[in-house]
């Protein structure tokens, strides 16, 4: 993982700080005209996106907690991250667990995957939602083992703009990209190119879009030649394109954070778009850029026929630059009062910097605890966890003209205004409504609260501490614990939360005996975790083990063979596994190739049943059992599908293993 563009360049800041002049002789600048007519990126908001977060399981070739963790290989914990602000990942149907403590509210710390399709298709839903126009898909270069991946992401976004409605286009960024000057032309040929077919690829004056970030900053990343940086520019438009430049903040004075002799690369460009992270952290900063570099750099574009896009920044969350709104909207103010007509969002979903919009966690209680993130109340301030996302779009409102010039910030914190400080009500009537040898159905009185609850968790005290052992969404009443132990009594209570993650009281405390054993043997996967060689869509390894006959796994299609593997948490003798799939007759019947392996090690355990057809019918079960010859320890067990002939990929709906 490379250094990329998103470091902090101090020395911009202070060098323009110099040219501070007062903000009623600012107000006097009148507005200036775009020297395109409105497209899709002119007159418009576009958003910077990363789409560059993956977890191991969900597919993507790189295969690690790709920007999650600084150590991509091991899983993102308090002493191995690389982000400074927690998302809320509440509308994401697919997460991931990580190594850090549960939320501050008691549930698991889990993770996205900008890898799932479903976490782009509610991305791209957000920005339709929240009035954003247009996403610049950023693409580093391609050439290195995140290639295969950043290219997959196009497509996932390409069918994401195109089912929600908004616009996107190709952002290459050149930090670190030593053949620059061949490989993106390269690149653009044999790939990109073909994305501009889509109905959703922006177009500028009928042309589509294409921006490069990068050239003529003053630092070790990017030490392109003047030369060489025309060559690009120059290329781009022979092929057809409107080409933007990202480019220094200094790009006008040719000082600063930018090199000396890039005059005439600045001028080839049809738009620009300077950079300002790090440049401003505040609502005085915002006032003297608009003075030192707005006004002036928006008047040397029009004098020149360049189209102008600067950027509005939400601020850094672990900073404490962001003002409950007030820093943002300063720049929207700015930016209107000077006759702005574009503007760039910096960033969707930069969580690794904090400077993201998309939703994040707005108190402590839904950051893991003790991690020692901030979450967007952190000046005191209580604010929903899209706040950033409606800033934008009043924002964007505001530029278009659709209402009013204001500087006074429109957009509320919490919509309803002063925050949800209510917890809910406690549930009521907790009772068990069946008990067997390793389960406990539970059952409740719904909780009640002023706006609304949006969840309830499940906790087993033991020694009278509580411990969350599960959760249910905010319409259940109802919660079976899973993975008991026969003839044994538990305690439990049940909590409801809301929106703003308040948890209310417990409910009454019952206690459970669980019935003594009846079956020969536990099923010893059951709830327990898994790993794979990938699945589709939201067809996660998990279902196998989730004791619920209805979900299931499935595989990367086309690519056998495939793997789903158990880890069952200890040495334990294993002697029979059985393998099922959904019961619904909808399921025609189908044969797969299966083999069996397992061990101690969960890297590549020993074989213990070579590959084999078997039948499952819904006629009988949809299931199928693998009885090994004798007793065998293993701690993880591992199946692996070489063919199925009902459909092209592993499905497994339950993994079960025994010791008899």
């Amino acid at each position: 993982m490379g250094v990329t563009r998103r470091v902090f360049l101090q020395a911009a800041v202070a060098a323009g700080a110099a040219g501070t002049t007062g903000l009623a002789q600012a107000a006097l600048a009148g507005p200036a005209s775009a020297a395109s007519g409105p497209g899709d990126v002119v007159g418009k908001v576009t958003v910077g996106y990363q789409g560059w977060f993956a977890c191991p399981g969900d597919g993507a070739p790189i295969n690690g907690w790709w920007h999650w963790a600084q150590n991509w290989g091991q899983t993102p914990s308090p002493s191995n991250h690389s982000i400074v602000a927690w998302p809320d990942v509440r509308d994401y149907a697919t997460t991931y667990r990580t190594g850090f403590g549960n939320l501050g509210n008691g549930q698991p710390a889990t993770l996205f995957s900008s890898y799932d399709q479903q976490t782009v298709d509610v991305h791209f839903g957000w920005m339709k939602q929240y009035g954003i126009d247009t996403a610049a898909l950023q693409r580093f270069n391609p050439t290195g083992g995140e290639g295969p991946t950043r290219d997959a992401m196009a497509g996932k976004v390409r069918s994401a703009a195109e089912a929600k409605g908004v616009k996107f286009y190709v952002m290459y960024d050149v930090s670190d990209w030593t053949a620059m000057q061949s490989e993106i032309k390269a690149d653009w040929t044999a790939k990109m190119r073909a994305h501009t077919a889509s109905s959703a690829y922006a177009r500028q004056n009928g042309k589509p879009v294409v921006c490069i970030w990068g050239f003529g900053f003053n630092d070790n990343q990017r030490p392109f030649a003047p030369a060489a940086c025309l060559d690009v520019v120059n290329w781009f438009k022979a092929q057809g394109c409107y080409v933007i430049g990202g480019v220094p903040t200094w790009w006008r004075t040719g000082d600063r954070d930018s090199r000396p002799g890039f005059a005439d690369v600045y001028h080839a460009f049809d738009m620009l778009s300077p950079w300002m992270v790090g440049r401003i952290g505040n609502a005085g900063d915002a006032d003297n850029f608009y003075n030192v570099a707005t006004v002036p750099d928006l008047a040397e574009c029009t004098a020149r026929g360049i189209d102008y896009q600067p950027c509005v920044l939400p601020g850094g969350v672990s900073g404490r630059q962001r003002a409950h709104g007030d820093f943002m909207w300063r720049q929207f103010w700015n930016m209107g009062r000077a006759g702005v007509p574009s503007v760039y969002i910096s960033m969707f979903d930069e969580y690794n910097e904090g400077n993201q919009i998309a939703k994040t966690a707005e108190t402590q209680a839904w950051v893991p605890a003790g991690s020692g993130f901030l979450a967007l109340d952190e000046d005191g301030t209580a604010c929903s966890s899209d706040y950033y996302l409606r800033l934008t779009g009043d924002g964007g409102r505001m530029l278009k003209g659709q209402t009013a010039l204001t500087p006074t910030r429109p957009t509320p914190p919490v919509i309803g205004g002063g925050g949800d400080t209510v917890p809910p009500t406690a549930p009521g009537g907790l009772h068990t409504t069946a008990v067997t040898d390793t389960t406990a159905a539970l059952a409740w009185t719904a909780s009640t609260d002023n706006v609304g609850v949006t969840g309830y968790r499940v906790r087993r005290i033991t020694g009278g501490t509580p411990a969350v052992v599960g959760t249910a969404p905010g319409t259940a009443t109802a919660y079976t614990v899973t993975g008991l132990t026969a003839a044994t009594a538990y305690a439990f209570d049940v909590q409801a939360l809301d929106a703003a993650g308040a948890v209310s009281a417990a409910s009454n405390q019952i206690t459970v005996t669980t019935a003594a054993g009846s079956s020969p043997a536990a099923d010893l996967a059951l709830n327990r975790p898994t790993t794979e060689s990938g699945h589709t869509q939201v067809y996660g390894s998990g279902n196998a083990t989730d004791g619920n006959a209805d979900t299931y796994w499935e595989s990367v299609n086309n690519a056998f063979p495939q793997w789903l593997q158990v880890d069952l948490g200890t040495a334990t003798g294993v002697r029979r596994i059985v393998v099922s799939l959904p019961p619904s007759a909808a399921w025609g019947a189908r044969t797969q190739t299966v083999s069996v392996q397992g061990g101690t090690e969960a890297d590549n355990p020993p074989l213990l049943a070579a590959a084999t057809a078997y039948r499952f019918d819904p006629a009988t079960g949809n299931t199928a059992t693998v009885t090994l010859p004798a007793t065998v320890t293993a701690r993880y067990v591992r199946l692996t599908f070489t063919g199925n002939t009902g459909w092209p990929a592993g499905q497994v709906a339950a993994l079960k293993v025994y010791g008899s």
